[in-house]
């Protein structure tokens, strides 16, 4: 237990007249910005290539509020606890749920929250409901730290809904309700500054100021380097099977907060509640992992993987002396050595999760050699390519599956049976799509993808549009390039 001598233990962290004309964009390019919110959540990207690479709720992990200015007493919490992080790194933060349940602290929780919309959870209340009178909306959030204050917030069960994945199967999405989201949201905006001072450099995923783009750029420095060998790791249903007790003594090394560590295992012990095809309900208890969709578990999820990246990145070493590079976002990881070291790694990796209550995806797991066969991380493709003067250079652009996945998208939205909706409310579909697309891809070689996408799409707007208005086939390409675009 940290000594109560210093009080910065917790007290200071997105017709024929209404031709396509009406706006389809396709596919364009632009430079990721950064938000200025350092100490905020930065989700944003998604972490894989589907058609929702621009929607805010990717499996819980969009946050449309990174571009929300923080209140400046709550950033100047959230500095105090970094910097006292950052210069102890044994320190263990014992006053933090008092900083919890400040009006300023929920106020800012509650207006990420609603930023980031979503459905709601078991108890049927909508972000909508609480958000349409400010009166009912200050009463709320008054009545909440009450329950804070006077220690009587309990969790909801979770509402978990079931989305189908772009390779088949389906993910299991955890809904908790608003209130929960709240108040996860300012257990968030308290502990991320503090476990931020600890986090890894080459771990990219669910941290501000990080994100795809980041993780891209680190692969492609460490090729460079000579780490050309790869272990392309998958890990088996990760967020479904963290262990919740050694999860909880990862926390504890930094959180005395017997407040806050109550609370962080209330929500991972929460029931789970599923309705059935029948209309019925099933609620099942919850012996490990973190929902995904609930707005710690990202956090969570980094806490619990920190090791890993520096057992590989800081301690591990070949028979050469020379250090592998394990780039991470999330449960995502690719590990990139020399030549001839990349079968060791993938053993040594599957005995250290092992040993965590974790598994490799062994299917899905392969070590190969990245001059000789590419390999896809986070939606991008990695192929080393030789420049016309004869010189090697790593390509990088939008995988295949990435292109299909939008191509899907699109398609389905200009099937025949949406020749009822108007042109412009599927141009606005279809726009936003692409616009989120664009923006993840758009970085280094991607203009000829872009030019097939734009192409593909022009494609079917053109049918969709031929379809609408029951034109002949020999008028099929009235609309020109100009007007579809």
């Amino acid at each position: 237990m940290a000594s109560r001598q210093d009080s910065t233990g917790g007290t200071t962290p997105q017709g024929k007249t209404e031709r396509a004309s009406a706006g389809v964009g396709g596919v364009r390019s632009s430079d990721e910005a950064v938000p200025d919110l350092w100490f905020g959540q930065n989700t944003a990207e998604p972490r894989d290539a589907t058609c929702s690479a621009g929607e805010k709720s990717r499996e819980g992990c969009g946050d449309g509020s990174q571009g929300l200015p923080a209140p400046d007493k709550v950033r100047q919490l959230q500095i105090t606890l970094y910097r006292k992080a950052k210069s102890k790194p044994e320190y263990r933060f014992w006053s933090l749920y008092g900083e919890v349940q400040r009006a300023d602290v929920l106020a800012a929780a509650w207006r990420r929250v609603k930023a980031n919309a979503g459905a709601a959870g078991v108890d049927g209340v909508t972000i909508e409901e609480l958000a349409a009178d400010a009166q009912v909306e200050a009463a709320w959030l008054l009545g909440l730290r009450e329950e804070l204050q006077q220690k009587t917030y309990r969790p909801a069960p979770v509402r978990r809904v079931r989305i189908p994945k772009a390779n088949g199967g389906f993910r299991g999405l955890g809904i908790p309700t608003v209130k929960d989201r709240v108040v996860q949201m300012a257990v968030y905006l308290v502990l991320m500054p503090i476990f931020e001072a600890d986090f890894h450099p080459f771990s990219f995923g669910f941290r501000p100021g990080r994100g795809a783009h980041q993780a891209v750029e680190a692969i492609r420095e460490a090729l460079r380097m000579g780490k050309t060998e790869v272990v392309d790791a998958d890990l088996a249903q990760y967020f479904d099977t963290i262990p919740h007790h050694k999860l909880m003594r990862r926390v504890a090394r930094r959180v005395s907060d017997g407040m806050i560590l109550k609370l962080i295992k209330a929500w991972l012990r929460a029931p789970i509640l599923e309705e059935e095809e029948g209309g019925g309900r099933k609620i099942e208890a919850n012996p490990c992992g973190t929902p995904q969709g609930g707005v710690i578990s990202p956090l969570l999820a980094n806490i619990y993987l920190h090791p890993l990246d520096e057992a590989v990145n800081d301690r591990c070493c070949d028979q050469r002396g020379f250090k592998p590079r394990m780039i991470r976002y999330a449960d995502d990881l690719v590990i990139l050595c020399h030549s001839g070291e990349g079968i060791a790694i993938r053993e040594r990796l599957g005995c250290w999760l092992q040993s965590r209550g974790l598994t490799l995806n062994e299917k899905k797991t392969r070590v190969i050699e990245s001059r000789e066969h590419g390999f896809d991380f986070l939606g991008f493709s990695f192929r080393w390519q030789q420049s016309k003067n004869a010189t090697s250079y790593v390509h990088v652009e939008p995988s295949p599956a990435s292109k299909q996945s939008l191509r899907d998208c699109v398609r389905e939205m200009t099937r025949r049976h949406t020749t009822w909706k108007s042109t412009e409310a599927v141009v606005n579909e279809i726009n936003r799509v692409t616009r989120g697309w664009s923006n993840y891809f758009a970085l280094d070689h991607y203009h000829r993808s872009f030019r097939q996408m734009n192409y593909f799409i022009s494609h079917r707007l053109r049918q969709w549009l031929w379809r609408k208005h029951g034109n002949p086939v020999a008028k099929y390409v009235r609309w020109s390039k100009r007007e579809l675009l």
